[in-house]
């Protein structure tokens, strides 16, 4: 599974895919607007690509939302 290549299969995993760049877009963009241009803003954004790329394949692998209780 880890180096098949996994296309959504149903329109809720589209969805979901939406979903995720939407917040991490979001995410980033009001970021760029806190922080200084500096190298640990530098690590914040590769660690936002470096999360958003586990959150695509979280949703490519199983497919369905998770909840957190609080």
């Amino acid at each position: 599974m880890r180096f098949n290549h996994l296309p959504p299969n149903t329109d809720d995993v589209v969805s979901q895919h939406q979903a995720v760049r939407r917040e991490i877009r979001r995410l980033a963009h009001a970021l760029n607007e806190l922080l200084p241009n500096t190298r640990e803003t530098s690590m914040v954004f590769s660690r936002l690509e470096e999360a958003s790329y586990w959150a695509h394949a979280s949703i490519a692998r199983y497919g369905y939302v998770h909840t957190l209780s609080a």
